[in-house]
């Protein structure tokens, strides 16, 4: 079994998941529904095409000053 990253944001009524890792991305109507369909996405696509060696990404925050 494999770890993967899941970044989840949402646009309008749907939550949207992406896989930085191998660039797969899918939604839902929920968080979970999201992940789980991202999972089942990377699921499939690894069958296609698997990765011998995934990146584990960096994640951090970082400040923009606005201009209105």
């Amino acid at each position: 079994m494999q770890t993967f990253t899941a970044v989840i944001h949402k646009e309008d009524d749907l939550y949207v998941a992406e896989c930085p890792e191998v660039g797969t991305a899918s939604q839902g109507a929920s968080i979970e529904e999201a992940i789980g369909n991202l999972r089942e996405a990377t699921e499939l696509y690894l069958e296609e095409f698997p990765v011998k060696q995934t990146f584990r990404p960096i994640l951090t925050t970082f400040e923009v000053a606005a201009h209105a």
